[in-house]
């Protein structure tokens, strides 16, 4: 498993919540700091993808477990 420094989650939340939730994040994270988003919405997959191709931040692991998708961000 990925280390991380911050955990967000929005398991439960629908869109657009868990993308406002991760850009906020990102944007007060130190350089080199990993964030761990736990999300419930199929569309965070796609949504995440496209937030992480305008703030240019890197997605270091994504999976699938027990209806939740784990996204492992690190701020660049």
């Amino acid at each position: 498993m990925t280390e991380y420094q911050l955990e967000i989650d929005t398991r439960d939340e629908k869109c657009p919540q868990p993308v406002k939730k991760t850009k906020q994040a990102l944007k007060d994270m130190a350089e080199g700091e990993v964030l761990h988003l736990m999300t419930t919405d199929p569309a965070s997959e796609q949504d995440i993808q496209l937030l992480l191709g305008a703030v240019k931040d890197e997605l270091l692991e994504k999976n699938f477990q027990d209806g939740t998708y784990h996204f492992y961000i690190k701020k660049l």
